[in-house]
């Protein structure tokens, strides 16, 4: 009552407060019963047509490093041009209704010229095929949806200067899947052409310049075959089901795949509102848990040593032939290269070049077998050839059945009845040193059929676990196959198998790296390591290595004498330090280092049963020394199949990668006494 009073009285600026409030209360009042009452269906209306999707977003992927932190596996940022399907949506929905109003005219002039031919009005079953039908307007929508795409897109095109393609069915299938994503229409751009783009498409609707990490192998094909590939991982399985996935690769070939979970990170998760029609609604996305890059792999490999070994293999092998090489610590068992060829680009399966440079890299077919994509090294099974006669030797000496200084007298084959077995040495006198240098068949099956010396070459096998996976890349890497000890006891093995045997043919087949662990047994006393090429596996974002792999692993012992390994090293040292005509392995010399070698010659039957030459497959095994008076340090394997012979087909890739190393070694003398130690 109190305020009416007031408001009684003559006071011209009390009653227009007074109005002004009265006023707003009723705004407030009539917006409530606005939004409450009038309001209501519209906005059920909104909330049914729109509806919350989750996409998944793809981590950065991990690097895989070398020893000393070079990539061999790195991301890049690269530009592409994406259209936004949703920014044409009342484009298609005007082009359909000009069309669709184009199409009813027509009909219904159809329709009038033929009432008027047959005087009467149409049944429902004469005018079939000139109605409206939903099925008519279905194909009108995706017709008119493409029209509008691709003539924005032929718009873009020609003021890029750039092709651009889609094809109708690509366009429908993406947008009956994905219309809510960006549809890529540009992908890689350089500067030029982004540069060109922010001038160009300003007035263009619905595209937009897009960054993302996309995988890159700075160095192309070095070390392909041990990084590996990625292949398109669209839909890759996660413990969460996700509404949309953005691009996303996955593993596909070697340390990729086989480290893949490490270095796929954890994507993360948006969140987006589309509408009734599928599309889209701008503005109203979240981002519910960015993504968390992923762990970088760091390998054992020397980068620049793995370089000079691909390029000396690749120059070796030559467009036709196919092979591998392995280096290794003797000290540790660290892999410091593995190549293989024929080789590849991994950039190519991201980015795919020109058909013309996709069919050169992927043209090497062995029936019917993808020879470029084997990893030789250690998937690759091989006859080990004269490379085996390391171990004939061993067995020898180590049963006394073998007197290094002894002298054999060859006539140049061995007389194997019914059978002679050819020998690529000369007829002439030959003492152990020689017999290795020059690779004699008749010096090593002279002492392979002495009794005992097969039982002791199996054994030595075993010990070096031939027939068996190292280990390296479980389930990656071939096993390969020996005779074992019941295997010789059998009434189907005779003499012919085990002269065969002590050539290194026969039921014998090895992988690279198999060679490389027996070579550096024989370099470093006898110890059998696991090789190892991983040493840890670091977190993007911490210091401390998530995962570490020590190396030095001792799988086994020769447990031959330090005598017998002495009298093998000294023949490998003759070897290659023999001139011309007295050895096979002198062009594996390196000045400055001593090295011990011993090539080998693998003989391989055509189909036709004969000897074919250009399926032999050759061998240099070795280990050097940095200089004189210091223990060896690294083992080098080389392999070619169809090489012309071990020494003048393999000791010159080894000679390559022995300079190689000898520049590593130098390298890190130079280097202070804390990143030598760090190293």
């Amino acid at each position: 009552m109190l305020i009416f009073d007031q408001l009684k009285k003559d006071d011209p600026q009390l009653r227009f407060l007074a109005i002004v409030v009265l006023g707003g209360i009723l705004i407030l009042l009539t917006g409530l019963w606005w939004v409450q009452l009038v309001s209501t269906r519209y906005f059920q209306r909104t909330l049914d047509n729109q509806s919350i999707r989750s996409v998944r977003i793809p981590a950065v992927r991990g690097k895989i490093l070398d020893r000393n932190g070079q990539a061999l596996a790195d991301c890049r940022p690269v530009y592409s041009v994406d259209l936004y399907l949703d920014a044409l949506s009342k484009s298609y929905q005007k082009a359909y209704s000009v069309a669709a109003a184009r199409l009813q005219t027509n009909f219904n002039q159809q329709i009038a010229a033929k009432q008027k031919q047959l005087g009467h009005k149409l049944t429902p079953e004469e005018k079939k095929g000139l109605v409206m039908t939903e099925s008519v307007r279905n194909q009108l929508r995706q017709q008119t949806r493409y029209e509008v795409t691709s003539n924005l897109l032929a718009d873009l095109s020609a003021r890029l200067h750039e092709p651009i393609s889609l094809t109708q069915s690509n366009f429908e299938r993406w947008y009956d899947r994905s219309r809510v994503l960006p549809l890529p229409v540009l992908p890689n751009l350089n500067a030029r052409q982004v540069a060109s783009f922010e001038e160009q498409s300003s007035s263009i609707p619905g595209v937009d310049l897009e960054v993302q990490s996309v995988r890159f192998y700075p160095n192309g094909s070095v070390g392909a075959h041990l990084a590996g590939y990625l292949s398109h991982d669209d839909e890759s399985q996660d413990d969460k089901n996700y509404s949309y996935r953005l691009a996303n690769y996955a593993g596909a070939a070697g340390l990729e795949k086989f480290y893949d979970n490490e270095l796929q990170g954890t994507p993360g998760e948006k969140s987006i509102v589309i509408n009734n029609y599928g599309f889209r609604q701008p503005n109203l996305e979240t981002v519910d848990s960015p993504p968390t890059p992923g762990a970088n792999v760091v390998l054992t490999i020397d980068l620049d040593v793995q370089k000079a070994a691909d390029a000396a293999l690749l120059r070796g092998a030559g467009a036709d032939l196919h092979g591998a090489v392995v280096v290794m610590d003797v000290r540790n068992g660290d892999i410091l290269a593995m190549a293989s060829a024929p080789t590849y680009n991994p950039n190519h399966f991201i980015q795919h070049p020109d058909q013309a440079t996709w069919e050169r890299e992927w043209s090497h077919w062995t029936n019917g077998e993808l020879q470029v994509q084997m990893n030789h090294a250690v998937q690759g099974l091989y006859p080990p050839g004269s490379i085996f006669k390391i171990v004939v030797g061993l067995a020898g000496l180590e049963l006394g059945t073998l007197n290094p200084k002894e002298i054999l007298t060859s006539p140049g084959y061995y007389p194997m009845p019914g059978h002679p077995i050819h020998d690529t040495a000369p007829a002439g006198d030959y003492d152990f040193d020689t017999a290795l240098a020059l690779s004699c068949n008749f010096y090593f099956i002279t002492h392979g059929l002495k009794p005992g010396v097969l039982p002791r070459m199996v054994t030595l096998g075993e010990r070096l676990h031939f027939g068996e996976r190292t280990g390296l890349f479980p389930g990656f890497e071939g096993r390969g196959y020996f005779p074992t000890l019941s295997d010789i006891k059998s009434s189907s093995w005779h003499n012919g198998n085990t002269a065969n045997m002590s050539i290194g043919q026969d039921r014998l087949a090895v992988t690279p790296l198999q060679i490389a662990v027996m070579i550096s047994a024989i370099a470093n006393g006898g110890t059998i390591f696991t090789p190892r090429i991983v040493s840890r596996i670091d977190s993007p974002n911490a210091d401390e290595p998530v995962q570490t792999f020590p190396g030095h692993q001792v799988r086994d012992n020769l447990g031959v004498s330090a005598r017998s390994l002495a009298v093998v090293a000294e023949a490998m040292r003759a070897d290659v330090e023999r001139p011309k005509g007295q050895s096979t392995g002198y062009l594996a010399a390196v000045p400055g280092m001593v090295i011990y070698g011993k090539s080998g010659t693998a003989q391989v039957q055509g189909r036709n049963g004969k000897i074919d030459k250009s399926l032999q497959v050759t061998w240099f095994g070795s280990f050097a020394s940095m200089a004189t008076n210091e223990p060896p340090h690294y083992a080098v394997v080389a392999m070619l199949a169809g090489g012309a012979s071990g020494g003048s087909s393999c000791a010159p890739i080894a000679h390559d990668v022995y300079v190689a190393l000898q520049q590593m070694e130098r390298k890190a003398a130079a280097k202070p006494p804390a990143l030598a130690q760090a190293r």
